[in-house]
C-alpha cells in the first residue's frame, strides 16, 4: 500500500461537479479545496460521465454527436488496446484543470477519480457484452486508463502527489442476491485496480452509500471513503486495524441528498458523535483526526453551482475544526 501522508482533516471533493464551463470548474476546485479534485463535468457533456469517460477509447465504443455513448457488443475485445486521447470531449474538465494548475505553479497534492472495473463491467453487461468478456474488458480498460492519466498528471504537475479514488457504486449491491459475480471476485477486481495506482500514487475507494466495510477494506485501499452514519461504528474493529496500519478515512460529512443544509453545525455534531462512539470502541481520538479527510457524502453534478459552493464551504469549515482539534491534541501530548 502506498501510504497516505496528508494534513489532518484535509478537504476535497467526491464525484462530479455541476459546472458547464471547464475553466470555472478548474478555478472552483483550486479555490475551494485544499486537496483539489480534478473536475468531471457530466452536465457540460455526457462524455464526462463516470462510465462514459471510462469507456471512451475502448474498441466497440462510439461517442455520439452530443457525447452519448453507444456500445457495439460484438466488437468489444478484452485484448484490444485502450486509447486515451486527452483532446477528446470526455477529458475537457481533466485537461483544463491540468493547464490551469500548471499556469498557477501548483505543487500541492491533487486528487482525481475513475470508475472501477466492477461498475464498468456491469455497465458493459447491460449494454449486451457477455459477462466474461465484459469484466475482462473492464479490467484492461481501467488499468490502462489509470496509467495513462497518472502519466498525464505527472507530466503536467511533477511535484504534486496524486490521490486516485476508484469509484465503485455497484459495490453497494455486492451482498444482494443476483449480483453478477461472486463477492470475492469483485473484491479481487477492485484490488487489482488499486494495485495499478499504488506504484506511483495514493489509492482510495469510494462506494456511494454504506455497504459492507470489511469487503471494501479487503480490496486494500490506502483511503476508504465512508458516509458519516452511526452504523459505521458497528465496523469499528475493521476500521481501527485499517487506521493502525496507516489507512486514512475520507469522511463524507456534508450530505448531498435531500434538503441541503444551511450551516456546518449539524454535520460537525454528527461527525463528533460518530467519533465519540469509535473512541468508546477503542479508537485513538488523535489518530481519528490526523488520518481524516473531509468530503461531501457523494457527487454534486445533480445540484447547482451555488449548492456546490455551499457544500464545499461547509466541508472547509469542518476541515478547519478537525485540524484545530488535532493540533490541540498534539499540544496536550507534548508533541
Amino acid at each position: 500500500m502506498h501510504r497516505a501522508q496528508l494534513p489532518s482533516g484535509i478537504a476535497t471533493g467526491i464525484g462530479g461537479l455541476p459546472h458547464r464551463d471547464a475553466d470555472e470548474a478548474a478555478d472552483f476546485v483550486l479555490r475551494h479545496m485544499e486537496l483539489p479534485s480534478i473536475p468531471t463535468l457530466p452536465r457540460r457533456s455526457p462524455a464526462e460521465g463516470a462510465i462514459a469517460q471510462a469507456m471512451v477509447g475502448m474498441q466497440g465504443i462510439t461517442v455520439g454527436q452530443y457525447g452519448s455513448i453507444a456500445v457495439d457488443a460484438n466488437r468489444v475485445d478484452p485484448l484490444a488496446a485502450v486509447v486515451t486521447d486527452l483532446d477528446h470531449d470526455a477529458f475537457v474538465g481533466f485537461r483544463t484543470f491540468l493547464d490551469r494548475a500548471q499556469v498557477l505553479g501548483h505543487t500541492g497534492p491533487v486528487k482525481w477519480q475513475m470508475v472501477g472495473p466492477v461498475t464498468l463491467g456491469i455497465a458493459l453487461m447491460r449494454a449486451g457484452v457477455p459477462m466474461s468478456e465484459a469484466f475482462e474488458a473492464a479490467v484492461r480498460a481501467v488499468r490502462e486508463r489509470l496509467q495513462h492519466l497518472l502519466d498525464a498528471v505527472a507530466a503536467a504537475l511533477p511535484a504534486s502527489q496524486q490521490v486516485v479514488i476508484i469509484e465503485e457504486p455497484s459495490l453497494s449491491e455486492l451482498m444482494q442476491p443476483g449480483f453478477p459475480i461472486a463477492p470475492d471476485t469483485a473484491i479481487d477486481l477492485v484490488s487489482g485496480a488499486l494495485a495499478a495506482i499504488e506504484t506511483s500514487a495514493i489509492s482510495g475507494l469510494h462506494v456511494c452509500g454504506l455497504t459492507d466495510i470489511a469487503s471494501q477494506l479487503a480490496a486494500g485501499p490506502a483511503i476508504l471513503s465512508l458516509p458519516v452514519r452511526q452504523e459505521v461504528a458497528e465496523s469499528a474493529g475493521y476500521l481501527l486495524r485499517f487506521m493502525e496500519q496507516g489507512g486514512y478515512i475520507a469522511w463524507g460529512v456534508v450530505p448531498t441528498s435531500g434538503p441541503i443544509i444551511t450551516s456546518a453545525e449539524r454535520p460537525w455534531r454528527q461527525l463528533c458523535a460518530l467519533w465519540c462512539e469509535l473512541v468508546q470502541r477503542g479508537a485513538d481520538p488523535t489518530m481519528l483526526r490526523e488520518q481524516a479527510i473531509i468530503t461531501p457524502e457523494c457527487g454534486l453534478a445533480a445540484h447547482s453551482q451555488a449548492v456546490a459552493e455551499r457544500v464545499h464551504r461547509f466541508a472547509a469549515e469542518i476541515s478547519r475544526r478537525v485540524r484545530d482539534q488535532a493540533t490541540a491534541s498534539r499540544w496536550v501530548l507534548g508533541a
